[in-house]
């Protein structure tokens, strides 16, 4: 050992206790002090805190002081400091990135917390939370979703609140006149020995923008405003051509990607021959799977741009979160 190191660990020893009964303070080492992303040559203490907040906003008995008996101190964010958990095991509270689910759906991905009238909100997607338009606002949001054991009401953690309607096209048509009529046509062709059948289809009224919805928790105390090996959302930002992003999913953890196309107009499936058209999309590579749907995209600055629904094997598709909030009338 070098005589530095033998005299920053006894300092270190000396002041640990002290040090991690400040706030925001989870552990304490000893490593190369990290200046303007450069490191120096010299060893410091360093503390590891939940999060980097302004001095100013920490009173005094809290603040890490720049040297401890002339050995210099480093501040580094590390966020909370757990015992490993998978994403799909009950969390309370629960944080963006973990499963949860409808009750009567498999399993997607939690997003991240929202505002609406003051109020904390989940938000995910529609098919998600409200099972693809198939939900009432009150229906039981669990947390792991039911596919990863989740059950009511144990792991009940939410109630559907809203969510934004998806507009299928190619599904049957609920129109009176027109089933009445296919159904006549669909008798002569019988009498005729056809083989061919009529189906009256209803077309997609409109386009879509997002596959979003939000539930209210239980207890606020029951969800966390952290994204699991992100941190918190430090604000919004509108997603460009070529921008690096981020997103944390129950099924591919922490994934990074490219935006690589923007104003995508995409044909989505949602089984039993359900489709819906979604306009004014993002489109990344492949950085989700099945069961990532929900899970909020943001920048290297942990700034949200999106909220992932969609993808392929070598694709991503992601709402807008400009498009998400107006919808639902939400803010962070």
């Amino acid at each position: 050992m070098t005589n530095e190191y033998i005299t920053t660990r006894e300092a270190l020893i000396a002041a640990r206790e002290e040090l991690l009964g400040r706030e925001n303070v989870v552990g304490t080492g000893i490593g190369y002090k990290v200046s303007a992303g450069e490191k120096q040559p010299t060893l410091s203490l360093v503390c590891s805190v939940t999060n980097k907040v302004k001095v100013t906003d920490l009173s005094p008995k809290d603040r890490i002081p720049e040297t401890i008996d002339g050995i210099p101190t480093d501040v580094v964010a590390t966020g909370h400091i757990r015992v490993f958990q998978a994403r799909t095991d009950r969390w309370r509270p629960a944080p963006g990135g973990v499963s949860i689910g409808h009750r009567n759906i498999t399993a997607g991905t939690l997003g991240c917390l929202v505002k609406k009238n003051q109020q904390l909100y989940i938000l995910s997607n529609n098919h998600v939370l409200a099972n693809s338009n198939d939900a009432n606002p009150g229906d039981a949001i669990l947390q792991p979703g039911p596919h990863d054991g989740g059950v009511y009401p144990n792991d009940h953690i939410a109630n559907l609140t809203d969510f934004v309607p998806i507009s299928f096209v190619g599904a049957p048509s609920d129109c009176n006149i027109a089933n009445t009529t296919t159904s006549f046509l669909n008798s002569i062709a019988r009498a005729l020995g056809k083989d061919t059948r009529l189906q009256a289809i209803s077309k997609q009224a409109v386009d879509n923008l997002v596959d979003a919805a939000i539930a209210r928790p239980l207890k606020d105390e029951d969800v966390s405003e952290e994204i699991l090996e992100i941190g918190n959302i430090e604000d919004t930002a509108t997603a460009e051509l070529d921008m690096a992003i981020k997103k944390s999913g129950r099924t591919t953890a922490l994934k990074t990607g490219v935006i690589q196309q923007v104003d995508v107009t995409v044909n989505v499936q949602y089984g039993a021959g359900r489709i819906a058209r979604f306009t004014d999309q993002l489109l990344a590579g492949p950085m989700s799977q099945g069961g990532d749907s929900g899970s909020a995209v943001l920048d290297e600055n942990n700034r949200l741009v999106g909220l992932l629904f969609a993808g392929s094997d070598n694709s991503t598709i992601i709402n807008r979160i400009e498009n998400v909030f107006s919808a639902l009338e939400i803010s962070l």
